[in-house]
């Protein structure tokens, strides 16, 4: 415990050393999002509760800390929000479907040796609790996406307030180029960065690599890493169109951005 609050002290100092009174806020934000997670976890195990609508709330709330509280309310993170919540709204739809199909609800056989002693009947869907997961797994990149495009069209926007929307539209589209192969890579290093105890745990039980890419705990994150590349691939188009959209109708309406 005492290292932990050490790590998070440090990480407030240097949050706000270097950004200042956002690095405040961002550290904040951590805090509840955190708080968000949990409740929305917490209220998945009602048996009467529909986890998808809790994701969907849940990840209308994180989005709304992380942009909003953070950038505070502006033309650039309410296309950034609106772009979040159009994405999220496919991409659930999309994994629900995946989880399904694959079959990656509940515990791979791995896990199941630590937990047989508890009952496996807890009266909750496994394949929208997966679903879930997955989402819960890609709102942050996604809305770090969705702010990273949005906020140099403002900028492109207002060193150019006479380009038209298409030009702006492929401003965008330019920009989330570049975000799209170091985010997709962060995901990956991310996911065998995290699960590397686990490869020489599979290792040490002898397991081949037929049996290592099929097994349930090795498939769960692969799509989780391929559903948060689909959805960073999905919302640069989405964002790039809302929010030259957003401008150019401000420029139309003579209203400030």
């Amino acid at each position: 415990m005492n290292v932990l609050l050490v790590l998070a002290t440090i990480l407030f100092l240097l949050m706000v050393l270097i950004g200042g009174k956002k690095g405040a806020r961002s550290f904040f934000a951590l805090l509840l999002n955190f708080g968000v997670l949990f409740f929305t976890i917490l209220f998945m195990t009602d048996p009467n509760a529909d986890p998808i609508i809790l994701t969907m709330i849940g990840s209308t709330l994180i989005s709304c800390i992380t942009l909003f509280f953070i950038n505070k309310i502006n033309l650039k993170t309410k296309a950034a929000f609106l772009s979040t919540f159009i994405t999220i709204v496919i991409l659930i739809l999309f994994i629900v479907i995946v989880a399904d199909i694959s079959m990656i609800q509940g515990f791979g056989k791995e896990e199941i040796e630590e937990i047989s002693m508890f009952s496996m009947y807890l009266g909750v869907d496994f394949v929208k609790i997966g679903a879930s997961m997955i989402i819960m797994s890609t709102i942050g990149a996604i809305t770090d996406v969705a702010i990273s495009v949005a906020s140099p069209m403002r900028e492109i926007f207002f060193h150019n307030p006479s380009i038209s929307r298409k030009a702006l539209f492929r401003s965008g589209l330019s920009i989330g180029k570049d975000i799209l192969g170091t985010n997709t890579n962060t995901l990956f290093f991310a996911f065998f960065g995290g699960y590397l105890g686990l490869f020489l745990w599979l290792k040490e039980l002898s397991y081949s690599f037929g049996e290592i890419v099929n097994s349930k705990v090795f498939s769960v994150e692969v799509i989780t890493i391929l559903c948060a590349g689909i959805g960073i691939a999905l919302i640069i188009p989405i964002t790039s169109w809302i929010t030259a959209y957003f401008l150019v109708r401000k420029r139309e309406h003579n209203e400030s951005i």
